[in-house]
């Protein structure tokens, strides 16, 4: 019976780190790797430094050992010190960019700045674990404007720029803006597994039948108090006339009490004059008592 399997797919970060340790591996006639990728559970630090070769020889190897002047692993090889570095010749002139090749143009003016953005772009990625989940919140488009716009040799002081601040940026954001981010991009591990875990105990808190009655409670006093202020205003209003029931105005505003006090009193006077004559005036009028008497006895005798 045929058994159908599944091979497991290479991740790309493993494949490119496969291929890197190809180039590095150490065998017959090879050179070591620099310092800086030295692994002491891959080599032996006899080997690091000078180049070495197997050497096959008739008879046993181990007859010439010694091991005053040499170590055990290096038995059956011959060890040659490492030529000096020659200085690098210096690079080509560039060829004109108006005038070149689609090739030269990409050689000269386009991988110097682009391969090193790709590097450091997979270094992100990893951080990032986008080799291992399918949904991160990492952008390699976004991380590719940004570090070249920061790179750029034309220009200086751009380290301190993100790229919400780019220019060209901002506007297509204007004209195309993104939508929000889900939650899911946004939290990091810590953050999500704490508010996971506040919901989860304020909904088991919730579920207990007093925390229940309770809500309830406070649901009805809702309901009964959501109407408070039309109540209020209606029992101001009632206890309150409207500004169209106001008292009628006088025939001077400014005076409206001083009018109403004079009235009753000049009906008073003039009632007083048709009954006695000789009565006495008020001393505000401007005339004594004394006169008023005179001015009757005259009117007596005509």
């Amino acid at each position: 019976m045929s058994v159908i399997t599944k091979v497991p797919e290479t991740k790309l970060w493993n494949q490119i780190c496969e291929e890197i340790e190809s180039i590095t591996k150490v065998g017959d006639g090879q050179q070591l790797p620099l310092e800086i990728d030295y692994d002491a559970a891959k080599y032996t630090p006899v080997f690091f430094g000078p180049l070495h070769k197997r050497v096959l020889i008739d008879g046993n190897e181990d007859d010439d050992f010694d091991p005053s002047i040499s170590h055990p692993a290096c038995v059956g090889y011959a060890f040659v010190d490492r030529p000096p570095e020659l200085p690098s010749p210096e690079p080509p002139a560039p060829p004109n960019r108006q005038e070149c090749s689609p090739r030269e143009y990409l050689e000269y003016y386009v991988f110097p700045w682009l391969l090193p953005a790709l590097e450091e772009l997979l270094r992100h990625a990893k951080a990032e674990k986008c080799f291992d989940r399918k949904r991160t919140k990492f952008d390699a488009v976004d991380f590719l404007t940004e570090y070249l716009y920061k790179k750029n040799p034309q220009h200086q002081n751009r380290e301190e720029i993100s790229l919400a601040d780019i220019p060209f940026v901002q506007e297509w954001w204007t004209k195309h803006p993104r939508p929000p981010p889900s939650k899911s991009l946004v939290w990091t591990e810590q953050e999500a597994v704490q508010i996971l875990q506040n919901f989860w105990r304020g909904y088991k808190v919730r579920e207990e039948n007093a925390v229940q009655e309770l809500r309830q409670w406070q649901k009805e006093c809702r309901e009964e108090k959501k109407d408070i202020h039309e109540t209020v205003n209606r029992f101001w209003s009632d206890k309150i006339p409207s500004d169209n029931e106001a008292e009628p105005e006088t025939s001077e505003p400014g005076r409206p009490d001083q009018q109403q006090q004079q009235q009753p009193q000049q009906s008073t006077s003039s009632a007083n004059a048709h009954k006695d004559p000789t009565a006495s005036v008020t001393p505000t009028s401007g005339v004594t008592n004394d006169g008023c008497a005179n001015l009757a006895n005259l009117t007596v005798l005509v």
